[in-house]
């Protein structure tokens, strides 16, 4: 699948993280990200892979060293309140300010995320397989990347889950300005609930919430009311909090539940 691949030395490993770089197909380009590695899984197949996808401004390496995913999910396993995961948190592509992963015009930044992605990991980490449940989640820019991606992929992940999410294109406005890039004009491209009502049928599980001091707290609510007058069974949550890293790393856990639930079904 990739023209080149760069893996880094285990040896050199922090906390069970480590990073990779391909040559990406659906974006004609180098492309990274940052994995993260649970203790004693040596030996298991097709341990359940969590892809995380960041918001606008950052990249790979956001999740790990804005939030401590990796922190989170080790004291999670540690507990026993979810399986061995591995993460996978790539870059959105660094199109401009985000590409909102969604297809471009010479770029198909949907396309690495869906498929590229789990591909590059089994690549990095042998205890991964095409036969690895796939969950996503993501935040802002990146949890209307999960949610849509969820939608519009419905077969591809056992469940989804968002913080913060933007829910429609036009509320990029606000972060980008006039620097969308040439995206993707469909409507399932550019509206979640336009994705989801499209396959409205086959959606995996899904949950969503959002900070009450949140910009994007209306859009969330106005999302969470048309699923519901639509009988498309959904979670979803307000908490305290705005549109910060503090919020995303306390309740990136709610993701990593409702996963371990789904996975264990």
């Amino acid at each position: 699948m990739f023209k080149t691949v760069e893996i880094s030395d285990p040896r050199f490993a922090v906390e069970g993280l480590r990073w990779v770089t391909v040559h990406s197909a659906a974006l004609a380009q180098r492309a990274d990200l940052t994995l993260w590695v649970p203790e004693g899984i040596a030996g298991r197949q097709a341990v359940p892979i969590v892809i995380l996808l960041h918001g606008v401004y950052g990249s790979h390496w956001a999740w790990a060293f804005k939030g401590g995913a990796h922190r989170t999910t080790a004291a999670m396993i540690r507990a026993g309140e979810i399986p061995p995961v591995i993460l996978a948190m790539p870059s959105d592509g660094l199109c401009d300010h985000g590409s909102g992963y969604v297809p471009h015009q010479t770029q198909d930044f949907e396309r690495w995320i869906v498929e590229e992605v789990s591909a590059a990991t089994h690549l990095a980490v042998p205890e991964s397989s095409e036969e690895s449940p796939l969950c996503l989640t993501g935040l802002s820019m990146g949890g209307f990347g999960a949610l849509r991606l969820g939608a519009k992929y419905p077969g591809r992940f056992r469940a989804v889950s968002a913080h913060s999410a933007a829910t429609h294109q036009d509320q990029f406005k606000a972060l980008m300005g006039d620097r969308l890039g040439p995206w993707s004009s469909r409507e399932e491209d550019r509206s979640v609930l336009a994705a989801m009502r499209r396959n409205r049928e086959h959606l995996p599980p899904f949950r969503f919430d959002c900070g009450v001091d949140d910009f994007l707290l209306e859009p969330n609510r106005e999302l969470h009311r048309e699923l519901t007058a639509a009988g498309i069974a959904h979670g979803y949550e307000e908490h305290p909090g705005a549109h910060t890293w503090e919020y995303w790393e306390r309740h990136l856990p709610d993701s990593l539940r409702f996963f371990a639930a789904r996975l264990a079904a």
